[in-house]
């Protein structure tokens, strides 16, 4: 598979996610609570995850095992987008443990499993790494 632009702002929203992930959620941790850094973090990291599983519904991979196209892995973009709402809602809701472990879920599958799956090899990275 190629580095087409769709894979680098896919690869990019991913990364950034990966990154930014841990600092929205460490803002709300510990003895002082940072509701502003919070509140800015969370948004920049939701914006790079729906930025991750939109551009993720246009990469394909017919030689992996596939439905047109669409790996096992893709089955994440609903996932993502669906919890992304339901997190959101029970912030509405002023449900915060529900949305912290929302998120919290969601970094862990989304960000991290799913990034160890992009290391393995015969996908793009893990070729990289790899080889």
């Amino acid at each position: 598979m190629l580095l087409t632009p769709t894979i680098a702002v896919h690869m990019s929203a991913a990364m950034a996610a990966v990154v930014i992930g841990p600092f929205a959620l460490w803002a709300r941790l510990g003895k002082k609570v940072r509701p502003r850094w919070h509140r800015a973090l969370g948004y920049a990291w939701v914006t790079c995850m729906v930025g991750a599983a939109i551009t993720a519904i246009f990469i394909r991979d017919f030689r992996l095992p596939n439905l047109a196209g669409y790996t096992p892995i893709h089955l994440l973009v609903p996932l993502t987008l669906g919890t992304l709402y339901k997190s959101f809602r029970f912030l509405y809701q002023g449900d915060i443990t529900g949305h912290r472990k929302s998120m919290q879920s969601l970094y862990v599958s989304a960000c991290i499993v799913a990034g160890a799956f992009t290391l393995l090899p015969g996908r793009y990275l893990g070729n990289l790494l790899w080889q």
